[in-house]
C-alpha cells in the first residue's frame, strides 16, 4: 500500500483559485501543467467567447511556465538557444519563438520579454529549466523558475484597453503590440505585455502571486460597465484556432516526447518561418538542420481549412440529418484527403462563431499545403466516416484590424 500523503497527487492551484472557483457554475476544470483550471464558467461557452470577440474576457494563465534569466550572458543563452536574434531586442519589447533540438525540431514554444539590459523573462508551456541549465553551461548567468511566485492574467477583446486604462496607473494608449511596460494596477506592481493567444486586442498582467486577488478585482470592477467576462480555456481554445494559433502535445509533439520521427516538426512546418534568423551571426541550437529545410523546402506545412457548408449539408442530408457542429474545439487527428489518397491530418477543428465556417488547422504534405488546394476532411455521420469538402487558406483565419492599432 501506498502510504504517501494525498495532498502530493493533487493539482495545484493558480493564485486566483479563490475568485475563479466560486465562479465556475458547472464544476468544468481542466488540467494544465499541474494546475487545476477553469474549463468553462457557464454550462456552454458562448458567453465568453463572445466576451473575447466583442468585449473583453479576463482569463487565468498562470500555470505557464515562466523563467528568469539573468546576467551578463543572458542575451548569449536566449540566442542560442532560439532562432531569433536575441541581441537586437529592445528593454521592453517581446518576442515570439520556438526552439529546436539538433535536428531543427521544435522541442517547445514561448515568448522572451527583455526586462532590462541584462535580464529576461521566458515563458513555455512545458518545464524547460533543464534544457536552460544544459545550454548555460560555462556561461555567466542566473536561471531562476519563476512560475509558482508570479501569477499572470489575460485580458482580451476590444474593449480590453479601455478597462485597463480606467484600472492602471499609466495608460495603455502608447503600449505598441509585442512590448511590455511596468504599471501600477489595484495598488500593485505588475508588469503588463501587449501579447495574447486570442489573435485579438490583448493584454497580458504579470504580477507576484502575492498580488494575485487585488489586481483581479481592479480589473473585474473597472470591466464591469464594458461587459467583462471570466473565460475558460476552452473559449480561448475556439479563439487560439481562429488566429491560427497552435498547441504544444495537440498540433505538435515536442522532440523530445516524440516516439518517432514522423511524430516531429520544425518551425518552417509549423509556419514558424518567419521566427527563423539565419542571418544572424554565430551557432544557435539546430541551426544547420533548419538551413537545410530552408533551402530544400519543407516537406509539411501547417495551414488551414475552410469546409464547405454546402458539402457538409449534403454529407448530413444523406442520412436525413442537419449538420451537426462541436460546440467546443476539437483536439484530434481527422485525416484529410485529396483524390482519395490521404495527404495529411487536422489536428484541431471547429466551428467559428464569428465567421459562420467550420475551419481546421491542418498538416498537409508537399504540394497539397498550397493555399486554393482542394482537399476533404474525415467528418463521423451516424457512425459512419464521410468526407466533407473543403479548400486550403493561408492561417490566421480571422484578424481584426484593431489587433495590432
Amino acid at each position: 500500500m501506498n502510504d504517501a500523503p494525498y495532498s502530493l497527487y493533487r493539482l495545484k492551484r493558480t493564485p486566483f483559485h479563490e475568485r475563479v472557483a466560486p465562479l465556475c457554475l458547472p464544476q468544468n476544470w481542466r488540467r494544465w501543467a499541474g494546475c487545476i483550471t477553469v474549463g468553462s464558467y457557464d454550462l456552454g461557452i458562448d458567453r465568453e467567447y463572445w466576451a473575447i470577440r466583442d468585449a473583453a474576457a479576463l482569463i487565468d494563465v498562470s500555470p505557464l511556465m515562466k523563467y528568469l534569466v539573468e546576467g551578463p550572458d543572458a542575451a548569449r543563452l536566449l540566442d542560442r538557444i532560439t532562432p531569433r536574434n536575441i541581441h537586437k531586442m529592445a528593454i521592453g519589447q517581446v518576442f515570439y519563438t520556438g526552439w529546436c533540438d539538433d535536428d531543427g525540431k521544435l522541442l517547445d514554444d514561448g515568448t522572451v520579454t527583455r526586462l532590462g539590459e541584462r535580464s529576461f523573462r521566458l515563458t513555455s508551456a512545458e518545464p524547460s529549466l533543464r534544457w536552460l541549465a544544459m545550454n548555460a553551461v560555462g556561461m555567466d548567468v542566473t536561471i531562476t523558475e519563476a512560475t509558482d511566485r508570479m501569477a499572470a492574467l489575460s485580458l482580451q477583446g476590444p474593449k480590453s484597453r479601455a478597462v485597463l486604462n480606467r484600472c492602471c496607473e499609466d495608460g495603455l494608449d502608447t503600449l505598441r503590440f509585442f512590448r511590455m511596460a511596468p504599471n501600477r494596477l489595484g495598488g500593485r506592481s505588475v508588469t503588463i505585455s501587449r501579447t495574447g493567444y486570442t489573435g485579438d486586442l490583448g493584454y497580458e498582467i504579470w504580477m507576484d502571486a502575492a498580488d494575485a486577488l487585488p489586481v483581479w478585482d481592479a480589473i473585474m470592477a473597472a470591466g464591469a460597465d464594458h461587459g467583462i467576462v471570466p473565460c475558460g480555456i476552452l473559449a480561448m481554445d475556439m479563439a487560439r484556432v481562429e488566429a491560427g494559433l497552435f498547441m504544444i502535445d495537440v498540433d505538435y509533439t515536442a522532440a523530445n516526447h516524440a516516439w518517432i520521427a514522423g511524430q516531429k516538426s520544425s518551425p518552417y512546418e509549423m509556419g514558424l518561418g518567419w521566427t527563423v534568423n539565419l542571418d544572424k551571426p554565430g551557432y544557435f541550437v539546430g541551426r544547420r538542420a533548419l538551413e537545410r529545410e530552408h533551402r530544400e523546402g519543407s516537406a509539411w506545412r501547417l495551414v488551414g481549412l475552410e469546409v464547405d457548408w454546402e458539402g457538409l449539408e449534403r454529407v448530413y442530408a444523406e442520412v436525413g440529418l442537419p449538420p451537426q457542429i462541436p460546440g467546443t474545439a476539437v483536439r484530434g487527428s481527422l485525416p484529410v484527403m485529396r483524390d482519395r489518397q490521404q495527404v495529411g491530418y487536422a489536428s484541431t477543428s471547429t466551428w467559428s462563431p464569428i465567421l459562420k465556417k467550420y475551419i481546421a488547422l491542418v498538416h498537409l504534405e508537399r504540394p497539397h499545403f498550397e493555399p486554393g488546394t482542394r482537399v476533404e476532411i474525415e467528418i463521423t455521420v451516424e457512425h459512419h466516416r464521410r468526407y466533407a469538402p473543403g479548400t486550403v487558406v493561408a492561417l490566421p483565419f480571422y484578424e481584426p484590424e484593431w489587433k495590432k492599432k
